[in-house]
């Protein structure tokens, strides 16, 4: 479904919306180059040559811990602070390459225009979070930010969305998440929150099958509207699980 349709039948929708929660990177900000060129970096001076297809895995919205125990296996809580750090000294200095997705300026100005809270989920660190959102000048449009540095699970586990919906004091009923990855939908998902998949159309079909509930290439176009219309079509779907 087009978000021109979505946003035409929404006019005859009661406001249900209530709060869109944010992952980061992916959704917010284009990194994942940016990434992949750090961990390719980073693993390098460990000896560990590694391919495009192998590093596919840090783009599934993974914390960083669980993402170094998949390349380097089990490590002790020193090597995975250690390795951490070296990992974002490496991302930092390619820092200036990540900038914000088309259209998303836009459009959080016209969720705060129309008094939608935000917050964003992601499994990044607190310290690459603001830092990343605080260089784009993005920190003020969200009233709560929670990181993988939160959270004792990382995403697919609901408990990151869990947190952010507490802390925006809004039911998952009432929100939606708007992710890249499929262990971020089915994070949301768990959570019960509608989902909106970002993603080209290599990869539509993955973000579907995964759970999203819809899925678009950027937010041009996109709308408070559309996604109150989004939201009240999914809760009316079969199966759909109400808060309590």
């Amino acid at each position: 479904m087009s978000s021109t349709v979505l946003s035409a039948q929404s006019k005859n929708c009661r406001s249900h919306l209530r709060a869109v929660i944010f992952d980061m990177d992916g959704v917010i900000v284009d990194s994942h180059p940016a990434h992949r060129k750090a961990w390719r970096q980073f693993l390098r001076t460990l000896g560990r040559e590694v391919s495009n297809v192998e590093l596919d895995f840090i783009l599934d919205g993974r914390k960083r811990s669980d993402i170094l125990r998949h390349f380097l296996g089990e490590l002790s809580e020193a090597e995975t602070l250690h390795y951490g750090k070296r990992k974002d000294e490496f991302f930092q200095n390619s820092s200036f390459e990540v900038k914000p997705l088309p259209g998303v300026m836009e459009f959080l100005h016209q969720l705060s225009g129309v008094g939608i809270a935000t917050a964003i989920a992601t499994s990044a660190s607190e310290s690459r979070t603001r830092s990343t959102l605080n260089r784009l000048n993005l920190t003020e449009y969200f009233d709560v930010i929670v990181s993988g540095s939160d959270v004792v699970r990382g995403k697919p586990d609901p408990a990151i969305y869990c947190r952010a919906c507490q802390l925006l004091n809004v039911s998952p009923e009432h929100s939606l998440a708007i992710e890249d990855a499929v262990s971020g939908i089915q994070s949301a998902k768990a959570a019960n929150l509608v989902c909106i998949g970002v993603a080209d159309r290599d990869r539509s079909e993955m973000l579907t099958a995964a759970g999203a509930d819809h899925v678009v290439e950027n937010f041009m176009g996109l709308s408070p509207a559309s996604l109150e219309t989004l939201l009240v079509q999914s809760s009316q779907k079969p199966g759909h699980r109400s808060s309590q």
